[in-house]
């Protein structure tokens, strides 16, 4: 039977490559769209905990995704952060999303405080207001050096440092420089608070929201935040990934039944020979069937292989 089976596929050679080619789209469809998803929404974390605070403040509102956030608050947040016990520094960090990127304003002097010296794998710090610190990402793919000039938020500024990658954003602005640039003078969109002890965090994130006017804030502890950093907590994105797998199936359905009918409609003849030597429809349905599972098998194999080769391609490419 297995001869058969192979030999039926071997006889129409262009409509078995159709099919096996179009299940494995579908299979490559799911793991790359739900593969980048996943990557980008790891990266955020990994990014996040690269700042190196033990608790993240954000304003009403505000989302977990950086660059996604409520309406900035006055950076005297940072002040009433302080006075709190095992606090030892309050960053004060303005985000906004450009174009597909995210920019972060920050203090120089309160960054390094809570996350420990930026090293700079070029270039220093910022040197002036229109200065900008860029990661070696960055760099790389858009080929940039210390002293270039580039566009951002519709305003030229000058990289004036690359910098290790997965601290933040991977450009960062003088906080009064994007203040001025998106008219939030005095505002911050987030603050990142370090303690004495990671393990005092729980108790002062109770105590942050009892202080009052701050009820309605944002405040997880670095443990939390990490926990809640999942395609289920990211508004539509877990719909977004549902959809994708829902495309998917209906179109590796429609493949799989077409080859079906096919398989059927070409061998009808055939068919009739196998039932007038003796063959049961059980048995015709059992040959169909393992036709269909070998194309399927081949299309998830060509499909998983495809996806592999594609993500080398990315790396090597970014």
């Amino acid at each position: 039977m297995n001869k058969m089976i192979f030999a039926n596929l071997v006889h129409r050679p262009f409509r078995t490559i159709i099919s096996v080619v179009a299940v494995a789209v579908e299979v490559t469809l799911i793991l790359l769209i739900v593969g980048l998803s996943m990557g980008m929404l790891n990266d955020a974390r990994n990014r996040q905990v690269g700042i190196g605070a033990d608790i993240m403040v954000q304003p009403p509102g505000s989302s977990l995704l950086m660059g996604v956030s409520g309406a900035p608050v006055s950076i005297k947040v940072a002040d009433k952060l302080r006075q709190l016990d095992h606090v030892v520094a309050v960053v004060t960090q303005l985000s906004t999303a450009g174009t597909l990127e995210v920019l972060d304003g920050i203090d120089l002097a309160s960054f390094e405080a809570v996350g420990g010296p930026i090293h700079y794998l070029s270039g220093g710090p910022f040197r002036g207001a229109n200065d900008v610190l860029i990661d070696d990402y960055v760099a790389a793919v858009k080929k940039l050096r210390v002293g270039d000039s580039i566009e951002t938020l519709n305003h030229t500024v000058q990289v004036s440092g690359v910098v290790e990658h997965g601290r933040g954003a991977r450009k960062f602005l003088p906080i009064t420089t994007l203040q001025d640039i998106i008219g939030a003078q005095g505002k911050a969109s987030i603050f990142y608070v370090k303690l004495d002890d990671p393990n005092n965090a729980d108790l002062v994130v109770q105590e942050i929201k009892g202080i009052p006017g701050m009820q309605q804030y944002g405040v997880h502890s670095l443990k939390e935040y990490l926990s809640l950093m999942s395609s289920s907590s990211i508004p539509g994105l877990s719909t977004f990934i549902n959809i994708v797998i829902g495309i998917s199936m209906v179109i590796g359905f429609i493949v799989i039944f077409q080859a079906m009918y096919a398989a059927v409609m070409e061998r009808t003849r055939e068919i009739g020979i196998l039932k007038s030597l003796g063959a049961r429809k059980l048995y015709i349905v059992d040959v169909i069937l393992r036709e269909t599972l070998v194309i399927s098998v081949a299309g998830i194999i060509l499909g998983v292989a495809v996806s592999f080769l594609t993500r080398s391609a990315l790396r090597h490419k970014f």
